[in-house]
């Protein structure tokens, strides 16, 4: 296969399968979560599940101080990266025309060196947050398979990414089919892994603030 043969093949049926792998992993994924359902609570409700419920999911956002002591060093390049990301993933030139293609909406994008300039960012961060978790012991400790695959998966396609922008190493049909079968992977492996909290994070935080608003405690 050629390099413009594998970068047919990946802006192709290689996309096509990942999208539907993710689409319906994400989908069936979540309907488990709520087909789980709750028991009925019987008591007599001391408070707002709704209002805590979104309360709790913007307390949650915002750590506390002791928390902040103790992590850190996870917290804010846990930020830091999703922040950078951001700017890359939906500001950038040739990913606002692939929205485009697929959801037929655009809007501006920034300028090539400030997406450039966050998507380092976002690779140091990541680095940071891999570095932090093989030095420190607890995290260490705590890390499996599925927290390096992880990280693995979605530093590929910042990498591949940079390497394309810039060039690196190959030629740009081979960097930009290495890049786009890297996001291809993460959108295979999305559904099925940690990566998941991206949909359900704020619904678990909601859940937890609506249980403790109806027992009218602090959440």
């Amino acid at each position: 296969m050629t390099e413009i043969e594998l970068l047919s093949w990946a802006r192709g049926p290689g996309l096509q399968i990942a999208t539907i792998v993710f689409v319906a992993g994400v989908v069936i994924r979540i309907l488990e979560i709520l087909m789980l359902g709750r028991k009925a609570n019987l008591a007599e409700a001391k408070g707002s599940e709704m209002s805590n419920g979104l309360r709790t999911m913007v307390t949650r956002t915002i750590p506390d101080r002791t928390t902040f002591k103790r992590s850190s060093v996870t917290i804010v390049s846990g930020y830091v990266f999703h922040i950078a990301m951001f700017i890359p993933l939906f500001f950038f030139a040739p990913h606002i025309l692939f929205f485009k293609d697929v959801i037929g909406v655009s809007w501006p994008s920034l300028p090539g060196a400030v997406v450039d300039a966050f998507a380092v960012i976002s690779i140091i961060a990541l680095i940071a947050v891999l570095i932090n978790r093989l030095t420190n012991k607890v995290m260490r400790y705590l890390t499996n398979f599925e927290d390096l695959l992880v990280w693995l998966v979605t530093f590929l396609p910042l990498i591949t990414g940079y390497f394309a922008f810039h060039r690196i190493g190959l030629t740009a049909p081979s960097l930009l089919a290495i890049h786009l079968l890297s996001v291809e992977v993460l959108l295979i492996v999305f559904p099925f892994t940690k990566l998941m909290h991206t949909f359900t994070l704020f619904l678990a935080r909601w859940y937890n603030g609506a249980i403790s608003g109806y027992r009218g405690v602090a959440s």
